[in-house]
């Protein structure tokens, strides 16, 4: 699966608005995470991207030490505040592929929309060196769809990237094919007792709502303020005239791996 690359600056950019508008994931897939790997107090994590820590809190809460990673400045000081009370967090700002001293001996290494960015072989051999025997690797994102009960609002936003955003790619329903695929990456660098999970859901946004969340995509935030304006405003105009809301189809997939004994 290729790397995505060259917009991975744009999030820090709208930090707040990101913290505030991604959704975090459902309880089912810590569940199924901590059903995997069970965690407690004395055991290590790490999470690559934290973000604005929308997958951070439920990992806190089993007791163990958590050491985040984050790209961004301006996220790392916002989950610092976030968590300043869970005395074991800590965030670490750079690079993952680029970071030394991170240590290893984890238990649970784990990314929540974020190692896409990281070119595969690099990230995968550092999250297996850096796993103690038996520790795990949870790589989980959350994946919107259009409004399937609106098909002529969808179609008419569709026409709105073809003008302002020329090339990009029609949405695509996730499903348990892609999370597959994406899971059996790990057994190319020594992963076993592979597993995935999908869940579903929706979400409701008024047309401010919604157009305050495209602006926190990094292809969307690399619109020059003049076009993006414009784009936004067109894209509200089309919700508001098929009924003032637009519902998003979530998938979210969740892949397991683990590092042998």
């Amino acid at each position: 699966m290729a790397v995505i690359k060259g917009l991975e600056w744009t999030f820090d950019q709208e930090a707040q608005k990101y913290a505030k508008m991604r959704p975090g994931y459902l309880p089912e897939l810590y569940e199924d995470l901590l059903a995997y790997l069970p965690l407690e107090p004395g055991k290590k994590a790490l999470e690559i991207g934290i973000g604005g820590g929308q997958a951070t809190l439920p990992v806190l809460q089993t007791g163990c030490a958590l050491t985040a990673v984050e790209y961004g400045e301006n996220f790392s000081r916002i989950c610092r505040e976030k968590f300043r009370e869970f005395p074991d967090f800590s965030v670490r700002t750079g690079k993952f592929e680029e970071m030394d001293g991170l240590g290893n001996g984890y238990d649970l290494i784990y990314s929540a929309s974020a190692f896409h960015w990281i070119p595969e072989e690099i990230g995968y051999r550092k999250v297996y060196a850096m796993l103690k025997p038996g520790g795990a690797f949870a790589r989980f994102a959350n994946h919107p769809y259009e409004d399937k009960g609106k098909p002529e609002l969808s179609e008419a936003i569709q026409e709105l990237y073809a003008v302002y955003m020329p090339g990009s790619q029609k949405p695509r329903e996730y499903g348990e094919e892609d999370a597959k695929q994406r899971a059996e990456i790990a057994g190319n660098y020594g992963f076993a007792e592979i597993s995935w999970h999908l869940y579903r859901r929706t979400r409701a946004f008024s047309a401010k709502e919604y157009t305050a969340l495209l602006g926190t995509y990094s292809d969307h935030i690399a619109l020059t303020p003049e076009v993006r304006r414009e784009f936004f405003a067109e894209i509200e105009a089309v919700i508001n005239r098929f009924g003032g809301q637009i519902t998003l189809y979530d998938t979210l997939d969740l892949e397991l791996a683990r590092k042998p004994f």
